[in-house]
């Protein structure tokens, strides 16, 4: 399918700029992927309504790091760097800008986003191109120990005002390693945990670090888009949920499109999900067979983006599009702070 069938016009005034207070009372779409297209328009601390005990809710528990940093080079020349993804103790890819003018063997020091001023005991040396413009940053001194000092929240481009960091975080993160924020599950409060919990649903963690790839629209054509590497991590506990629910009948519900893209890339024909440690590059899109979830909870993404194309090939595109149509025509918010669906 062409490019341009993930296209749709969004008015500016629709991307949220900040979550809603409290997060569940953000507005929710409910669509379903069988019978005549329909939409019901609740809010997401509605969701117990929509879900059934034994349902297994699966939810991303990646901490968004502080990974904007302002380097310095030796002629005193300035660099933002965006860190990626730590590849092995001390040693960080990342996307430098510009990056043209910090070739192997620069040597960067740190500055203090509130005063600009060195930071004391942090270095870094580029020791490495790689593809997609991605630079190899060996530091020198603990990054960790510095990182809340000198390190700012990679907010998406189209976010203009200030969030801070807590807010761009869901409220069980707890492995730290994510450049932007599952989104889907910023719509969380402790309470509408506890309510499904409550009721008999089974609430369930993985890891998958988001990269920043996920800002990156399609160009040309879909069928040549290259997927970053991220990160992700299933638990035992989370797998066998899964497989339990799966045996008996019960649905599987993926908090986000980075838990979808775990749980289907660690997913092995005869053995279901697998857990433990892996990498994805998985791009889903339409025509794909969804195996390891039956329900999805997510934002309203991007045109052209890899995000809407996995959406597109669960909800299917034609009903996709029609609820974004809708959405639009309704005010709902938009992108990362903004509403969500919940497609059953």
């Amino acid at each position: 399918m062409s490019l341009e069938a993930y296209d749709y016009p969004l008015p500016p005034e629709l991307i949220a700029q900040e979550g809603a207070e409290p997060r569940d009372m953000a507005r929710m779409m409910v669509l379903f992927r069988e019978g005549p297209f329909r939409a019901e328009h609740r809010r997401v601390r509605d969701l117990p309504l929509y879900l059934r005990p034994g349902d297994v809710l699966v939810f991303n528990e990646s901490k968004v790091i502080p990974a904007r940093l302002l380097a310095q080079k030796p002629t005193g020349g300035r660099v933002e760097v965006l860190l990626v993804r730590e590849r092995a103790p001390g040693l960080w890819e990342a996307l430098l800008g510009p990056a043209r003018k910090a070739p192997p063997g620069t040597r960067l020091r740190f500055l203090s986003p509130r005063d600009l001023a060195p930071v004391e005991g942090l270095f870094a040396e580029v020791v490495g191109v790689e593809g997609d413009g991605v630079r190899l940053l060996r530091f020198q001194g603990d990054l960790q120990a510095h990182l809340e000092e000198v390190g700012e929240v990679p907010l998406p481009p189209y976010i203009k005002a200030k969030v801070p960091l807590e807010r761009y975080q869901t409220v069980y993160a707890k492995r730290p390693g994510s450049v932007a924020a599952p989104t889907a599950g910023l719509h969380f409060t402790p309470g509408l945990l506890e309510r499904l919990k409550g009721m008999g649903v089974e609430l369930h963690f993985l890891t998958l670090h988001v990269g920043p790839g996920t800002f990156r629209p399609v160009k040309g054509d879909p069928e040549r888009h290259e997927m970053h590497a991220e990160p992700y991590e299933i638990p035992e506990a989370t797998a066998e949920a899964i497989h339990r629910a799966k045996r008996e009948g019960r649905r599987v519900v993926a908090v986000g499109t980075t838990v979808v893209r775990a749980l289907e890339s660690a997913w092995r024909e005869g053995e279901g999900v697998v857990p433990g440690a892996g990498e994805t590059r998985l791009f889903i899109r339409p025509p794909y067979a969804f195996k390891a979830i039956d329900a999805l909870f997510t934002n309203f993404h991007l045109p052209r983006s890899t995000l809407l194309m996995l959406v597109a090939a669960f909800l299917g595109h034609e009903r996709t599009m029609a609820a974004y149509r809708l959405a639009v025509a309704e005010r709902y918010r938009f992108y990362s702070l903004g509403d969500a669906m919940l497609i059953l």
